[in-house]
């Protein structure tokens, strides 16, 4: 009997864990401005959000889109979105950089396939065990 109750409990908790699913929206300057971002990402390829101006584009590859996810446990979920954000961008200038581009323009957001558009922030999800972005933008040389 005991064994059951504790079957049920560990398939309830379960249950309720990993249906948590919260969209958040996270300042891009913020994150930006972090030590982390300062190491991470590449300064050679420049980053543009929503409709901001990067200036003459001279050619362009296209459009390309990236989906990351990070471990959310132990962390907060601005923590983990910031985390996972910084992944995400890296890979966009990773791609960038091996299409011979040297910028990625209207970045947004399209976490589950809904777009959002920002020049200041971008969308998280976050549950309890994972955190995800999903990233839009066009890959250009200026």
């Amino acid at each position: 009997m005991k064994k059951l109750i504790l079957g049920v409990s560990l398939v309830l908790a379960a249950t309720t864990a990993t249906a948590r699913d919260d969209i958040g929206r996270y300042s891009v300057d913020e994150l930006l401005k972090t030590s982390k971002a300062q190491q991470t990402l590449d300064p050679e390829i420049k980053l543009f959000f929503g409709k901001q101006d990067a200036g003459k584009v001279l050619s362009t590859y296209g459009e390309v889109q990236t989906n990351k996810k990070t471990n959310a446990v132990n962390k907060s979920d601005k923590e983990a979105c910031q985390w996972v954000m910084l992944s995400a961008l890296k890979a966009m200038q990773q791609r960038a950089r091996k299409e011979g581009m040297n910028a990625v323009v209207n970045i947004s957001s399209f976490y589950k396939k809904r777009e959002f558009v920002s020049d200041t922030e971008f969308e998280c999800g976050a549950g309890f065990l994972m955190a995800g972005v999903t990233l839009k933008g066009d890959l250009v040389k200026l």
